[in-house]
């Protein structure tokens, strides 16, 4: 298994942050497991998880969108921003391709986790961004 806080320093939207910042941020964390084939979120949905925001530590997710692949994701890939920048429904499937290790932050930690880091917001829209034109 990796180390949590190095996924979380690769991770596009948190790349500026400080080891310590990451740490407060993994501190917010907390491990979810997936066996393979569960579906972890579904597109469409609202609120199924009180868990929103992942980032994948061991394993791999397929990602879908009107049962049509769109990506594999693997360790230090993330899933679930767009719900909650947007407070809108999930826009894609996320699917446990092997038993997937995940650290979760919920919505409500995450938007405090923003507010108090300016540049991860700044970070968070031009991913946003980049998701949505893909």
């Amino acid at each position: 298994m990796v180390d949590a806080i190095d996924v979380l320093g690769r991770v596009p939207l948190f790349a500026g942050l400080s080891r310590e910042d990451l740490g407060r941020l993994g501190e917010r964390m907390r491990e979810a497991t997936f066996p393979a084939g569960d579906v972890i979120v579904r597109e469409g949905t609202r609120g199924a998880r009180i868990l929103a925001f992942f980032v994948i530590l061991d394993g791999t997710a397929a990602v879908t969108f009107e049962a049509a692949a769109l990506s594999t994701l693997s360790p230090g890939d993330y899933f679930g921003e767009i719900g909650l920048i947007l407070d809108t429904a999930r826009t894609a499937t996320v699917t446990a391709e092997t038993d997937l290790v995940c650290s979760a932050l919920s919505a409500w930690d995450f938007r405090a986790f923003v507010e108090e880091h300016p540049g991860v917001e700044a970070a968070l829209t031009r991913a946003l961004e980049a998701r949505l034109r893909s």
